[in-house]
């Protein structure tokens, strides 16, 4: 049964390394939670790490600036892994080929930007989708569409047997009161129709293996027994850190505050009735990071 706890620092000292979430757990897309990131400075301070592992869809650079503008302040974290960067490395290397039909807001265009991990990058160009060996999608060009306007398009993609790289698979997240789509939902979509889409963010291994990377780049050989990961999506954060063997923290209070009935605390009844119904375990959960 899921252990539900008061706050971060009761399980600290069994860890040496959080895999933690952004969106929903440290910030709501406008602003940080202070309580998030009070226990992930106290997390710091007894000498963990700190990851962020995040399905953004973008480089980690991009992400750092963004955490910057809203206020986050960089004490509360040591490093960044995107499933951005898995996702741009997979395409350099020609996962959906070199001419790449582009599904994504104009911020997002700096997923394009040459990676250093290739010497020298292969070029990849965007093309119209007539012309296209592969589809990227960053997720939706307007996030408050219903995804099924991408019908039409993914349609004739299928037809043409394209393979869709999803540099994003959250289905949705809430930006403030705001609930928006993601490319999870378009790629869903995608394969719903008989297409085949591509997926590098969580729950997928390449991103894990990116986020143990940034954490070995700090000098410390943390074993899986020692890492938890702390996030509020059960289809991503939570299955991810089972398929990896990791423990989790599954945050309540965020996209399944309701399922959970999540006010302080997740619903005891509730919490095992929605595990239950997704097929997937944690090894706590809390209303909120804190």
């Amino acid at each position: 049964m899921t252990r539900i706890i008061e706050s971060l620092a009761d399980i600290a000292a069994n860890y040496d390394a959080l895999f933690c979430d952004l969106w929903g757990c440290l910030h709501n897309g406008i602003a940080p939670f202070p309580e998030a990131v009070a226990a992930l400075r106290g997390f710091r301070a007894g000498g963990g790490k700190v990851v962020l592992l995040t399905n953004a869809p973008r480089p980690r650079h991009d992400v750092e600036v963004q955490l910057d503008g809203m206020g986050v302040p960089r004490d509360c974290w040591d490093v960044i892994a995107t499933s951005g960067d898995s996702a741009r490395l997979a395409m350099f290397q020609g996962a959906v080929g070199h001419d790449v039909h582009f599904i994504g807001e104009e911020r997002d265009l700096t997923f394009f930007e040459p990676i250093h991990l290739l010497d020298p990058c292969p070029e990849v160009r965007r093309v119209p989708l007539t012309e296209a060996t592969g589809i990227v999608c960053t997720g939706p060009q307007d996030p408050h569409a219903d995804p099924s306007a991408y019908r039409g398009e993914f349609l004739y993609a299928k037809t043409k047997g394209l393979k869709l790289l999803c540099a994003n698979p959250d289905i949705v997240v809430d930006r403030g009161h705001e609930r928006i789509w993601c490319a999870g939902a378009l790629a869903a979509l995608y394969e719903e129709m008989g297409g085949e889409s591509l997926y590098f963010g969580k729950p997928h291994p390449p991103v894990y293996d990116l986020a143990r990377r940034r954490l070995a780049d700090l000098g410390d050989s943390v074993p899986d027994s020692r890492i938890l990961a702390v996030g509020d999506g059960i289809a991503t954060d939570i299955k991810g850190a089972l398929g990896e063997d990791i423990d989790s923290l599954f945050v309540t209070g965020g996209i399944a505050a309701t399922e959970t009935r999540t006010v302080t605390d997740p619903d005891p009844d509730a919490l095992e009735r929605y595990l239950a119904q997704e097929m997937v375990t944690s090894t706590y959960a809390i209303g909120k990071l804190r």
